[in-house]
């Protein structure tokens, strides 16, 4: 049997990640796959616990070497209890977030260095990357207007409640990997609505597992 496709999705708050994910399952569906649907941190029941601790506005005192570990943790575990396993089932595996994030927001919004972040990703994942990665970029202004037009204030997480010049850093290392990575990075702009953006999204998905489509 093939291996099946490794897609991910990346962006700052707001950029309408869930909406895509979304509409991107339903359209594998239609197309006669059984995609599976995984997130970063969480995806599994313990990767949903150390989710929890991660996100949980509480825990200020959280130190970021910590943080790292704990993403790392949760990746460890859905990559070796669901990932894998459905990838070497000829499935087409949807993740929200990979080590890309952890690039992003820990190693240039926490400046702890990609390098650290590659060399924990090796030891977690392994040789493992995605076949093919979405980045829906957007301004920071809209995007975090979006988060805030999502949920209400007393709902807001730990990773919301950064400043602007942490989200600054973020989004400019995420346009600098995928610069670096131009062979399995698709730099979407979110701004459209969310039919032309999925139609774009879906252009290239549609290239990319061509051959599980007339498997």
């Amino acid at each position: 049997m093939p291996r099946g496709l490794f897609i991910t999705f990346e962006g700052t708050d707001g950029s309408g990640k869930t909406t895509q994910i979304e509409m991107l399952l339903t359209r594998l569906r239609d197309a006669g796959l059984d995609p599976v649907r995984t997130a970063e941190p969480g995806g599994t029941v313990i990767g949903a616990q150390i989710r929890r601790i991660l996100l949980d506005p509480a825990n200020h005192a959280l130190a970021p070497a910590a943080e790292m570990l704990l993403y790392f943790a949760s990746r460890a575990q859905n990559v070796a209890e669901l990932i894998l396993p459905s990838l070497e089932a000829g499935r087409v595996v949807v993740c929200d977030r990979f080590t890309d994030s952890t690039v992003v927001y820990q190693g240039a919004g926490r400046s702890l260095g990609a390098d650290t972040v590659r060399r924990l990703h090796e030891i977690a994942c392994g040789s493992l990357q995605p076949d093919l990665t979405f980045y829906l970029d957007i301004d920071l202004e809209t995007g975090l207007a979006r988060a805030r037009n999502r949920n209400p204030p007393e709902a807001k997480d730990r990773m919301e409640e950064q400043s602007l010049d942490f989200h600054t850093r973020v989004r400019e290392a995420y346009l600098r990997i995928a610069a670096e990575n131009e062979h399995r990075f698709r730099v979407i702009d979110a701004r459209g609505d969310a039919g032309s953006v999925h139609a774009e999204i879906w252009r290239h998905t549609e290239a990319a597992i061509g051959s599980l489509l007339h498997a």
